[in-house]
Order: C-alpha cells, then sequence, then structure tokens
C-alpha cells in the first residue's frame, strides 16, 4: 500500500527524530566495539564506518524520504491560485 503525502511527511519526521539519534548510538557503539577489540582505528577506517552505517540506515526509507521538499502533489491545484485581481495595480499615471 503506498503511503499518501501527508503521510510520507509525518513518517519522515518520526524516522528523523527517533531514528537519527538511534543511528548515532548504533555508530558509537560500533566503533566503541572496534576501539576496544582491535584499538583505535584509522580516522579513515572510522569515516567509513560513519558512511557505511549511514547508507545502511537510509536505504530502507528512501521511498519514504523521496519528494518531500517538492509541493503536496495531492492537493487540487486552481490554475488562478496567487493571484488577486481585487489587490489590482497602481495606476500607470500616479493615481489618487
Amino acid at each position: 500500500m503506498a503511503l499518501s503525502y501527508k503521510s510520507r511527511r509525518r513518517w519522515s519526521l518520526v524516522i528523523l527524530v527517533v531514528g537519527l539519534p538511534v543511528y548515532i548510538i548504533a555508530a558509537l557503539i560500533v566503533l566503541g566495539f572496534i576501539n576496544d577489540k582491535f584499538g583505535r582505528p584509522n580516522i579513515l577506517v572510522e569515516l567509513g564506518v560513519y558512511v557505511g552505517l549511514g547508507i545502511v540506515w537510509i536505504l530502507p526509507f528512501k521511498s519514504i524520504f523521496s519528494g518531500i521538499g517538492q509541493a503536496d502533489p495531492d492537493a487540487g491545484t486552481d490554475p488562478g491560485a496567487g493571484t488577486n485581481p481585487s489587490a489590482g495595480d497602481t495606476n500607470e499615471k500616479g493615481g489618487r
């Protein structure tokens, strides 16, 4: 079942608020385990672990995050939206 735009926005917020701290804790635990087992790893190894866990963390949620920054495709589009004819332009001759 496909999620609506509104529910994808809500789930993306929940994932960021809950999932991001869980990712950070998991990355620190993994690096702590590596540190205890093998000693302090090279900075490139640490970077690789952070990047690898970041990719593994976000891949399952790719479909939820796709298109969240775009306008709501489910909302009806009004061709006259954004124009207000009562606002009117000022008179070219200086008006009032």
